[in-house]
């Protein structure tokens, strides 16, 4: 989960808009240049950043990265093959159909290793492109024995294009996305209406995308573009209509320390969560 307060952001790196959601991955850019017609720049959902990964990082890519790191790949993830040897934290079942949720962006994973043990039962595909970040998520894995999540160290937009057919995800979280705070800097956002559709697309009739943000301009711009997007519909209108169309923190998703200072300073925390219809 990438946080601001000192942990990294998901964003855009270029003013280009995203490919049209109905043209999907025949219509992405290449992303290599030939003498003749020079590289073309794709859209990204992430900024690099430097970071050092560490010794027990590095010794979990060594040792778990071949399970848990799943390769890129310009075709679609078979899902029941790559979770086959899953189990749930009990010992008792496997995986197999179980659900399937897509996260953009975990920063140094804590969060995502807390979901992944209160949600046993649901397979998470996590796109993350910080070194250190995926090294830090497979070093919680090994310690807390998670079985149930698989990591994609890519570009998720690409990932969305290329690895993930319509209709195969029961969820979606992006939770803290870089605000990009200055107005000129707010087309950088990687929540906008061309992903979105994108994401709906992708999603199950019944399946939801939940977003959270700790900065209310942005928290309006997202409430904004998912109510516009026509495939999906404001779980929080019939829920919970006291709450203008945000959502109850859900109890999977926790309360990090950085959020909890934040509370305690006055600071709001706004979660979205939108069914697919």
């Amino acid at each position: 989960m990438a946080q601001r307060h000192g942990l990294e952001r998901r964003t855009m790196t270029t003013d280009q808009p995203l490919p049209d959601a109905e043209s999907d991955a025949d219509k992405v850019p290449t992303t290599t240049g030939t003498p003749d017609k020079p590289f073309m720049r794709t859209i990204k959902s992430f900024v690099k950043r430097a970071g050092r990964t560490t010794t027990g990082q590095t010794k979990a890519f060594e040792e778990l990265g071949p399970k848990f790191l799943l390769p890129y790949q310009q075709s679609a993830i078979d899902f029941e093959a790559e979770y086959a040897d899953s189990t749930r934290a009990s010992g008792q079942n496997g995986l197999s159909h179980s659900p399937i949720v897509l996260e953009i962006g975990f920063g140094m994973g804590e969060a995502t290793a807390h979901i992944a043990g209160v949600l046993p039962d649901t397979r998470f595909l996590c796109c993350e492109v910080h070194e250190p970040g995926v090294g830090a998520l497979l070093k919680r894995i090994g310690e807390q024995n998670i079985s149930n999540i698989r990591i994609c160290a890519h570009d998720a937009v690409e990932v969305i294009d290329h690895m993930l057919p319509l209709g195969s995800l029961d969820g979606v979280h992006i939770f803290f996305p870089d605000p990009w705070h200055k107005t000129k800097h707010n087309k950088r956002r990687l929540i906008q209406s061309p992903l979105v559709a994108k994401l709906a697309r992708r999603l199950k009739v019944g399946g939801y995308l939940h977003c959270a943000t700790d900065w209310e301009p942005y928290a309006q711009q997202i409430l904004e573009v998912l109510t516009a997007e026509p495939l999906l519909k404001n779980r929080a209108l019939v829920t919970n209509p006291e709450l203008n169309g945000y959502a109850p923190k859900p109890h999977y998703r926790p309360l990090t320390k950085f959020e909890n200072r934040g509370i305690k300073l006055g600071h709001g925390v706004w979660d979205l969560v939108f069914e697919r219809i």
